[in-house]
């Protein structure tokens, strides 16, 4: 697996396929292998795709000290440039999600068309009443997550970020040994994510600048609250289109690979065509 060095630190990528470039950004507690099953099902016959291992996950190398979610941007920034795809078609789920939008605040040029799925970027909702009476109940979930982790309790925390969290109850028992152990080593590091003060703010005000095709996308199946967020950052984004995957929850290229796929490879052929739907 190649790498390209950001900051002092190797990153590991993987790229397959043939085309116009694509860039997918992973989630916490996993790495590059999480977008396979959306790799396989068509991605790589449409586009060149390079997935790599963030910072401290996977085969890329972790710095010791608490980490921020502006090093993972500056990464990703390092990424796109340093494999000269600038301006590139990025996409990302959850926490990788927010990493893309993070960096898009500041570095918009790197980017051609941005799909990002269930960011959970609760400060952009932190005035809302109803949003934060809708998340209590998953911060309380994730303040019990930390202490278990605190406590070297990682495999407890880490299946009950997966059922009280991410995935719903009974998911940890349907996952796979391999995937339940990736979830287990990468628990110290998402604590690390965790411990940031910003990992959860973004500057609406300068999103508002990026002009490029963005697709906001949820599962029906997801909490109520990732709505919310998505409604702000549709608001603040003018080429923001929306998209919901029926029956799918916080990872739709891993349950529902065949449909990301083919509403990701649609959108980026419109974003090439200059052929932008309106917000929904």
């Amino acid at each position: 697996m190649p790498q390209v060095r950001a900051d002092g630190v190797n990153l590991h990528y993987q790229v397959i396929g043939d085309g116009t470039p694509l860039v997918l950004v992973h989630a916490s507690w996993n790495d590059h292998t999480s977008w396979q099953s959306a790799i396989e099902a068509d991605l790589s016959a449409s586009f060149t795709v390079v997935s790599y291992d963030r910072r401290g996950h996977g085969r890329s190398e972790e710095v010791p000290g608490q980490g921020t979610r502006r090093q993972d941007e500056d990464d990703l920034a390092a990424l796109i440039e340093g494999l000269g795809h600038a301006p590139a078609h990025v996409a990302g789920a959850s926490f990788g999600a927010s990493i893309i939008l993070g960096l898009a605040t500041r570095r918009p040029e790197l980017f051609r068309s941005i799909a990002v799925h269930e960011p959970p970027l609760v400060g952009v909702v932190a005035d809302d009443p109803e949003a934060m009476a809708r998340l209590q109940p998953t911060m309380a979930s994730i303040d019990a997550v930390v202490d278990h982790i605190r406590r070297a309790e990682t495999e407890r925390g880490a299946r009950l970020f997966v059922e009280e969290v991410a995935l719903g109850p009974g998911t940890w028992d349907q996952l796979t040994g391999p995937v339940r152990e990736m979830f287990v080593a990468h628990a110290r590091i998402w604590l690390d994510e965790q411990s940031d003060p910003s990992w959860a703010l973004l500057d609406l005000d300068r999103l508002s600048a990026c002009t490029m095709p963005v697709l906001l996308s949820r599962g029906s199946t997801s909490p109520t609250w990732f709505s919310m967020v998505l409604e702000r950052l549709a608001a603040a984004l003018p080429q923001a289109q929306r998209k919901i995957f029926e029956g799918a929850g916080h990872i739709p290229h891993v349950t529902h690979p065949q449909e990301y796929t083919a509403v990701l490879t649609e959108f980026i052929r419109a974003a090439e065509a200059g052929e932008h739907a309106p917000g929904q």
